[in-house]
């Protein structure tokens, strides 16, 4: 009990070893204060200076981001330049266009108000059934009807090159200098790369010239261009690389182990592919589609130029109607193109969710 009341220093100076002047020991070096204080246990037998450690690192730990000091206002600047450069080129030029497209205009000027004249006159004659399609339909059909066709042969063609590289090319220098190779295209303009198409494809171009060599036709082939096949051969030619990045990706993602186990359970390798690389492989295939189909529905350069200015399409209506000074009813079919867009995105990211997978 006196013991509890003795001066700590008193105590440490009566303790043999402990005094500053021992041996030239500090006062709480060798086995003095400091190092019995370290030894001392806490009930369950866990050192104190542990116990202390644990708990205060488990204090600090559990305590909410909100409330560490700064930690929000750090969060809002680092958002903040993101936010700004989003709102600037994309929800104000947006909220333009949506803006634009409720007024009117005459062959001069634009006339500020709010109408839904540029709409109705869109589908004006949808309504009746007797004339069959109105232009406004059949135009959506054929764009829908590239976008599927483009869809699903680069979808093909893109998982088949993916899997190549992803399975069956072992060497990662090779991987990288295959996938370099698949680029090399986009080192050119879009437009350089469909004007090339038309040497070959002509009527005195390489492709009938060898046809007629060859004794197969007798005279050249009308529709290798300026026609649906030629628009369908570029949107491909130019777009597969779209699909194979985002499958290549899912593909090297995937446990090789998975593969073995199916080989070893005795699945062939058709039964392999659909039940689990090509399920596994489903994010990249939904990230390719979404690129295809949205530049497709919206392009209106590569339709011009392989189509001959003799195919519709909604993106060249678009164009059309901005070049004739017409900025309402173009505002007004870009907003109705965005909300097919926007739907078909969304039935696709509802097969899969995107942000879960990634």
């Amino acid at each position: 009990a006196l013991r509890a009341f003795t001066p700590l220093s008193t105590r440490c100076a009566g303790r043999e070893g402990d005094a500053p002047g021992a041996a030239g020991r500090p006062l709480h070096g060798g086995t003095g204060l400091g190092q019995r204080q370290s030894q001392e246990q806490a009930p369950n037998g866990r050192p104190l200076d542990s116990l202390i450690a644990n708990t205060m690192s488990t204090t600090t730990q559990s305590l909410p981001a909100a409330a560490v000091p700064g930690r929000s206002i750090a969060a809002w600047w680092q958002a903040a330049p993101f936010t700004l450069v989003f709102a600037l080129f994309f929800l104000i030029p947006l909220a333009l266009i949506v803006m634009v497209s409720f007024w009117d205009f005459n062959e001069y000027e634009l006339l500020l108000g709010f109408t839904f004249k540029n709409y109705v006159s869109i589908f004006a004659g949808c309504g009746d059934a007797s004339d069959g399609l109105c232009v406004t339909l059949k135009t959506y059909y054929s764009t829908l009807k590239f976008s599927f066709l483009v869809w699903l042969i680069t979808l093909v063609i893109g998982f088949t090159v993916a899997y190549f590289l992803a399975f069956h090319v072992r060497s990662s220098g090779m991987q990288t200098l295959l996938f370099v190779l698949c680029t090399i295209p986009f080192w050119t303009s879009n437009v350089i790369r469909m004007i090339s198409w038309v040497p070959l494809l002509g009527r005195n171009g390489l492709v009938n010239q060898t046809l007629i060599g060859m004794n197969l036709i007798e005279t050249p082939v009308e529709w290798l261009l300026f026609s649906d096949f030629s628009v369908v051969l570029a949107f491909v030619h130019l777009y597969t690389m779209f699909m194979i990045v985002p499958i290549f990706n899912s593909m090297m993602r995937i446990d090789r182990s998975l593969i073995e186990a199916a080989s070893d359970s005795g699945a062939s390798g058709w039964q392999t592919l659909w039940n689990v690389i090509v399920p596994l492989s489903r994010t990249g295939i939904i990230i390719g589609s979404i690129f295809v189909i949205t530049i497709v529905m919206g392009d209106f350069v590569t339709i011009g130029v392989m189509g001959g200015q003799q195919i519709a399409s909604i993106g060249k209506i678009i164009q059309v109607q901005t070049s004739y000074l017409q900025f309402p009813l173009a505002a007004a079919n870009a907003v109705i193109l965005l909300a097919v867009v926007l739907m078909i995105i969304w039935g696709l990211t509802r097969l899969v969710d995107i942000r879960k997978e990634l």
